[in-house]
């Protein structure tokens, strides 16, 4: 019982742990946002969002599903870790000689400027010292110790976004991002170093690598296949459609998921190791799903709901963000597919936390053609909406994915989310009219806000009987 107590409060106390970092950092990130898009042009927000896509490609080449397959096992060894790190850094090295030599390469291709090139090569070296990182991750996400993780997150946020203002206010431009990119992995070695020491020890055991490789090889190729759906399906709408357009739609996309980013990424982290602890007991993990569906609906349901309804007036209202006003048809249609896309994240955490990679792995191969048959089609169509669109029919597969989950473990879909869809839509009619007519300026924008809320938590007391405060109190109880 104390085992199950503890364990409890560790996944409490880092859930909202999590929660606070991706609070901490979308507002942190919201005031970065505000100053770099009033400060930068759309077309250097296209060349950043192409050379971070160019480093995530490498990043997947960088491992092979051996830290996975360490947060999955329900013992470890020293021998495995030792491993895990050794082939790690051996294929981070290889990747980033690789890396070095393509840059000439790379500038020609998307015709970097020079600021460019220093950046793309600042982000190999950011990779490197981030890959350091991994074994002392490795200690605390199988602890559910996620609150120190957050502790050295909150840190290397606030120096990138600190640093990437002060010098784009300071005339740096792109420059800005390269200097805060080494500074923030630099800080973070040295804080979860201090954290979660661990001396890094070198070795291959052949057994032990066969092992991990088992799990770990689906695993990462579900990685890769998402690499191949996202970010290189970026570099090609760059090469498509413009920096320019590519910086529409990174705006867009950028806002549409901030509700996901900070709740379902969150969530994400703490039910994969969760999910792998009771991967034998399918009372729990139904129980667990349940409420992971739950609690998610209630809050990701009117947080994007309400982002849509209030980005327009932003756009119009904030000095100089009137150049985003063509990116909100693509904000609205990421929306959509973001919070489609959302009910796919438990479902594939719990497939993968019980062992069933290959299933995660297939869904993941038919995600990714489809993303490439439809992408350039409807693009060469619909131009600039084609990505968006493909997303939105793409992410309404989550319901294949439940139904794929439900065969292993028995769980209520519908009276989970039920509520919360009727609530967000009384809420949304509240917001439309308020915003509409009671918004004048930005200080104004807190009447829909407010009255967005209000609505929405009195629709789940009178008629679902559904009490936030007290579904909280609990939670902790």
């Amino acid at each position: 019982m104390d085992n199950k107590n503890q364990l409890k409060k560790q996944t409490i106390l880092s859930t909202l742990s999590l929660f606070f970092q991706s609070g901490y950092s979308a507002v942190l990130g919201f005031a970065a946002n505000l100053v770099l898009t009033i400060l930068l042009s759309p077309q250097i927000f296209g060349i950043y969002f192409t050379v971070l896509s160019i480093i995530a490609i490498l990043n997947y080449f960088s491992d092979i599903g051996l830290a996975a397959s360490l947060i999955q096992k329900k013992e470890i060894e020293d021998k495995e870790i030792s491993t895990v790190f050794t082939v790690q850094q051996i294929l981070i090295l290889i990747v980033v000689v690789i890396g070095f030599f393509a840059s000439p390469f790379i500038v020609s291709f998307y015709k970097l400027p020079v600021e460019g090139k220093f950046l793309y090569q600042a982000l190999l070296i950011s990779f490197f010292l981030s890959s350091l990182k991994t074994i002392p991750s490795i200690f605390l996400e199988r602890k559910i110790q996620f609150q120190k993780i957050v502790f050295v997150q909150i840190i290397e946020n606030t120096t990138f976004y600190l640093f990437v203002i002060i010098l784009a206010l300071m005339g740096w431009g792109l420059k800005s991002f390269t200097v805060a990119v080494i500074l923030r992995s630099l800080i973070g070695v040295i804080v979860i170093y201090s954290i979660s020491f661990w001396k890094p020890q070198f070795g291959i055991d052949i057994i032990s690598l066969k092992r991990l490789l088992s799990f770990g090889v689906p695993f990462q190729m579900s990685s890769f296949l998402a690499l191949l759906k996202d970010d290189l399906l970026t570099l090609y709408l760059g090469r498509v459609l413009g920096f320019q357009a590519l910086g529409y739609i990174g705006w867009a996309k950028k806002w549409a998921e901030s509700p996901i980013r900070i709740i379902m990424d969150s969530l994400s982290r703490i039910l994969f190791p969760l999910f792998s602890r009771f991967q034998k007991e399918k009372g729990r993990l139904s129980r667990l799903i349940e409420k992971t569906i739950y609690y998610q609906s209630s809050l990701i349901i009117p947080a994007t709901l309400g982002l849509a309804l209030i980005m327009g007036k932003m756009v119009q209202l904030i000095p100089r963000y009137s150049k985003w006003e063509s990116a909100l048809p693509l904000f609205y249609l990421f929306c959509l597919s973001s919070l489609f896309s959302s009910y796919s994240t438990p479902f594939m955490n719990l497939l993968n936390g019980v062992g069933k990679v290959k299933v995660t792995f297939y869904f993941m191969v038919g995600w990714t053609i489809a993303t490439w048959i439809l992408t350039p089609i409807l693009t060469k169509f619909l131009g600039t909406y084609g990505f968006p669109v493909t997303l939105v029919i793409l992410s309404s597969s989550f319901l294949l994915v439940q139904r794929e989950t439900k065969k292993i473990v028995p769980f209520l879909f519908l009276k989970n989310i039920v509520p919360f869809v009727f609530s967000g839509l009384m809420m949304g009619v509240v917001v439309f009219f308020l915003t509409k007519f009671f918004v004048f300026n930005l200080p104004f924008l807190l009447i829909p806000v407010v009255g967005g809320i209000m609505t929405y938590i009195l629709s789940l007391t009178l008629i679902f009987k559904i009490n936030l405060i007290e579904e909280v109190r609990l939670l902790f109880r």
